[in-house]
């Protein structure tokens, strides 16, 4: 087991861990938490032992393997499936020696060994790695050099998973994947067969890849049992309980205070007061824990602008050679909510760009309104700003004419501020490079918005805050994230885009999390039979018509309704004692109408569905 014990360790004066222990037992799969700057990558480094404690032990088995992620695959002419192989180094290793061995003895322990660490099975363990974090039997011959950064990173997690150490250290694994790699990967590591440690903000890989939480924070390591959502639930109950304590201690003090400060020169009570004193002195401090820094991103409201925003007609986009996607004939309204399904490769960028104006349509009719902004960000961006200038000369640039302190606030909306307004970009944390990319993608009060991978480098605080700012945003959103949590609480239709074509997809995200680990092919269901509809008479259409308006009309008469008995409900009088019946009464009557309201907009839709299917 990994036993950390009392551990102290500083960074330029600034204690990050004093007196921090932990045990994590062989095998268990941890998610290490904190506030980003609390120590997380500097604890992993102290494991590995690249950096020397100054006080306290890390103790682990006798010659256990230590693995982590390189910063970076260099760039050379090697194959993607020899560079996982080489990072092996036993196996490669004893392979070359293989080569050149004429020691009978030594040929037999070295066929031996290469037999107990399954040597004659690697190629096809590191090509199955390879295709679970994204590449496809033609890249995996093709040479490092070949690839960008952010692929090459991938094939560095692909070395190290390959390498299989027996502990596995993984500083925010996700950040270069999408949600199909970031999905393969937890189901990995869930089978992994030794110690994992991952730093990690990803709720779900937190939630279905790790059986305890390390939490570091106050420089103290705390363990707990259970995935992030359990720990959640208990910091927060922990933290209501040492938040009412404390209330109850400071009440507790300041009445023995005041009882010494009455009677301290009363001769008759002067031995009490005194023992009041020693009770004070005696007293042990109940701190409440800090509350988490409010998180916030504020983005401007768009004006409301006529349905569609954008309609497609069989429309094509692509590059310099064939269309990428085909045959598009999708609608975007102001009030959508939209995430990007679909492997890597697959065009779910190309699709981005075009909607974002940055690729023309090849063929087919793409129109938009007239008056829309489109607000676009990508990961490339955050690489983009100008790192030896500041986030107020950013928006100075963009916005000549406002003031200061306008400009001030604008950067304070999304969480940057005094400090960070004037500190060069070069300098600032990723988080909050992607705080001022957020902020120049949405200044202009874009009516559409769209998020690439908006959540890399945020961490937990800045993921929840985004989630709100977006569900009160009132443009539409298009999202492509490899963060299922974000994508649950903010997308309301799912787009898949696979072998060209962008289409509907019917079914939820864990529906498609299923199809995608168990594989596409096991999972697709049979395609049904299409029937060529008839075409409804003009009394039909006449009728469909009739309905369509009285569901509309039904629908007015149950909202006016329900914000009647809401207004009633929110009487302060109505939750007195006395009047405790008449809450219950009208509490149902306001589901009653709820329900109703669910039923009727059922049947509005379906009567929609029906017009427009017979027009």
């Amino acid at each position: 087991m990994l036993k950390i014990q009392d551990i102290t360790y500083s960074v330029e004066g600034r204690p990050l861990l004093e007196g921090a222990s932990a045990t994590i037992p062989t095998g268990h799969k941890v998610g290490l938490v904190g506030r980003n700057g609390s120590g997380k990558t500097t604890l992993f480094r102290l494991i590995k032992g690249e950096l020397a404690l100054e006080g306290g032990e890390i103790s682990l088995p006798s010659r256990a393997r230590i693995g982590g992620v390189a910063q970076e695959v260099p760039s050379s002419s090697t194959s993607l499936l020899d560079t996982v192989l080489q990072a092996d180094t036993e196996r490669a290793a004893l392979m070359t020696e293989a080569e050149h061995a004429h020691d009978p003895h030594r040929i037999a322990e070295i066929q031996a060994r290469l037999t107990d660490i399954d040597a004659w099975s690697a190629e096809g363990r590191a090509s199955a790695i390879l295709k679970g974090l994204g590449f496809d039997n033609e890249d995996q011959l093709r040479p490092c050099s070949d690839f960008s950064g952010g692929w090459r990173m991938r094939v560095a997690l692909a070395g190290v998973l390959f390498a299989q150490p027996d502990y596995l250290l993984l500083d925010e694994p996700t950040n270069y994947l999408d949600l199909e790699g970031a999905l393969w990967l937890e189901s990995y590591l869930q089978k992994y067969p030794h110690t994992v440690i991952i730093i990690s903000h990803d709720r779900g890989l937190l939630n279905r890849a790790v059986t305890g939480i390390l939490h570091l924070d106050g420089k103290k390591l705390t363990y707990w049992s259970g995935p992030y959502d359990q720990f959640a639930r208990q910091m927060a109950e922990r933290r209501a309980v040492l938040q009412s304590e404390a209330k109850k201690q400071e009440a507790r003090r300041a009445h023995l205070q005041s009882f010494v400060d009455r009677f301290k020169a009363k001769a008759s009570k002067a031995t009490q007061a005194q023992s009041r004193v020693k009770m004070l002195e005696r007293m042990t401090t109940i701190t409440a824990p800090e509350d988490a820094k409010k998180v916030v991103f504020t983005f401007p409201k768009p004006e409301e602008l006529s349905p569609p925003i954008i309609n497609m007609e069989n429309v094509a986009v692509g590059y310099d050679g064939p269309p990428i996607l085909r045959k598009m004939s999708l609608r975007i309204d102001q009030d959508d909510r939209i995430a990007l399904l679909g492997r890597n490769g697959e065009g779910k960028s190309t699709l981005s760009k075009l909607l974002a104006g940055k690729l023309g349509a090849m063929e087919g009719r793409l129109v938009q309104s007239s008056k829309l902004r489109i607000g676009y960000f990508a990961q490339h961006q955050v690489d983009e700003l100008h790192i030896d200038e500041t986030p107020l000369q950013h928006l100075q640039r963009l916005r000549p004419d406002e003031g200061q302190p306008r400009l001030r606030a604008r950067l304070a909306g999304f969480g940057l501020g005094a400090d960070q307004a004037e500190t060069e970009v070069g300098r600032l944390s990723g988080g909050q490079k992607a705080r001022l990319s957020l902020l120049l993608a949405t200044i202009d009060a874009p009516h559409l918005l769209i998020l690439d991978e908006p959540t890399n480098h945020l961490d937990m605080e800045s993921r929840e805050a985004l989630v709100e700012a977006l569900t009160e945003y009132s443009g539409a959103v298009i999202l492509v994230s490899h963060d299922m949590h974000l994508l649950s609480l903010v997308a309301d239709r799912l787009w898949l885009v696979k072998g060209g074509l962008v289409t509907p997809y019917a079914d939820d995200l864990e529906a498609y999390r299923r199809m995608l680990l168990a594989g596409d092919e096991d999972a697709k269901p049979a395609p049904k039979p299409v029937e060529k509809p008839k075409k409804a008479t003009r009394d039909e259409v006449v009728a469909l018509r009739a309905d369509v308006r009285k569901s509309e009309e039904r629908l007015a008469k149950l909202n006016d309704m329900r914000d009647k008995l809401a207004k009633k409900l929110a009487d302060p009088a109505l939750y007195e004692d006395a009047r405790k019946g008449e809450l219950a009464t009208w509490n149902a009557k306001y589901a009653e109408v709820m329900d109703a309201l669910d039923k009727a907009e059922a049947m509005w839709i379906s009567a929609q569905e029906r017009l427009e299917a017979a027009s």
